[in-house]
């Protein structure tokens, strides 16, 4: 028997797909629990619309990234931070700090859980900073801390 999973299963496959199960398997068990449909030719149809729909938005999502993407990598951010003498900050910078002067320099809104940083910055300095934006569009943006010394 044919069928397509509406869930994931474990041992047997991801939603989406179409497989052959025995009989009983189907019947008795997917079926009922709601884990599959029997794969007939309008469901079929149906599930290959879906994965159009769902290449499409994908696409759409992958496009938005990648503008967004060009729109900060070309520019260098700098944050003013309170540092000692030696360079060291009072605090950090952290992805939220990152993420707020993006969109005050450019206007853009960037969450914060897209940057990658993998431990927040203690130091005044030059950084590169990985950002991952949806539809697994991956860059770096430059980042300047500067200090200003307190006494």
């Amino acid at each position: 028997m044919k069928i397509i999973l509406k869930k994931d299963v474990p041992k047997l496959g991801t939603e989406g797909e179409v497989k052959e199960v025995a009989d009983g398997y189907g019947r008795n068990y997917l079926i009922p629990k709601g884990l599959a449909i029997e794969a007939t030719k309008s469901e079929m149809a149906k599930l290959k619309t879906k994965k159009e729909h769902r290449e499409m938005k994908e696409e759409r999502i992958r496009e938005k990234s990648e503008e967004l993407l060009k729109k900060v990598s070309s520019r260098h951010f700098t944050i003013k931070v309170k540092s000692g003498s030696s360079g060291k900050l009072f605090g950090s910078v952290t992805s939220g700090d990152i993420a707020n002067k993006i969109e005050e320099d450019t206007g853009t809104k960037l969450e914060k859980k897209y940057i990658n940083l993998p431990e927040n910055i203690r130091e005044t300095g030059d950084h590169e900073i990985e950002i991952e934006l949806p539809g697994n569009v991956k860059g770096t943006i430059k980042l300047t801390v500067e200090g200003t010394e307190e006494d």
